[in-house]
C-alpha cells in the first residue's frame, strides 16, 4: 500500500534544498533523519531557532549566494565562488562589486533580455495559430 503524500520521507539533502538552506550548517539531528512532507511544510509555515537563523545570516548554497547577487551558478563559479557564503559575506560583495560580479550581471540582464524576447515572439506566434484556426463565422 503506498504511503500518503503527507507521509513521504524526504531525505535531508532534498529537504535542505526546499527549505533554501547549506545542509552541513543544520543540526546533526536534521542532516541524519528524513523529513515527511508534513514536516517539511510545518518547518517552512513556522521555522524553528535554527533555520531562521541561517536564512538570515548563512552560510548560503550556491543557488541562494547566486539569486542574492544576481548572477547564475556558474556566473559564481567563473568569479571563483565555490563555497557557502554568509550574508555578511554577500553584503560585502554587493557593497563594492569586483569586476567578475558586475561582468556576471551584465550577462544575467542579457539573459534575462533574450528569454523575454523569446517568450514574447512565442506569444505573438501562438497567438496568430489560433486565429489561423479560429472557425470563421
Amino acid at each position: 500500500m503506498a504511503t500518503p503524500f503527507s507521509q513521504q520521507v524526504l531525505k535531508p539533502t532534498n529537504a535542505a534544498k526546499r527549505l533554501g538552506v547549506y545542509l552541513p550548517a543544520t543540526p546533526p539531528d536534521f542532516q541524519e533523519k528524513g523529513v515527511t512532507r508534513e514536516q517539511l511544510e510545518e518547518l517552512e509555515k513556522n521555522p524553528p531557532e535554527w533555520l531562521a537563523t541561517l536564512r538570515r545570516e548563512g552560510p548560503h548554497p550556491r543557488p541562494v549566494v547566486a539569486g542574492r547577487l544576481g548572477v547564475s551558478i556558474a556566473g559564481l563559479a567563473r568569479g571563483g565562488i565555490t563555497d557557502p557564503l554568509t550574508t555578511e559575506q554577500i553584503d560585502e560583495l554587493r557593497s563594492d562589486p569586483p569586476a567578475w560580479l558586475v561582468h556576471e550581471r551584465e550577462i544575467a540582464t542579457k539573459v534575462r533580455e533574450e528569454d523575454e524576447r523569446v517568450a514574447e515572439k512565442a506569444a505573438k506566434e501562438a497567438a496568430r495559430a489560433a486565429r489561423r484556426t479560429a472557425p470563421r463565422d
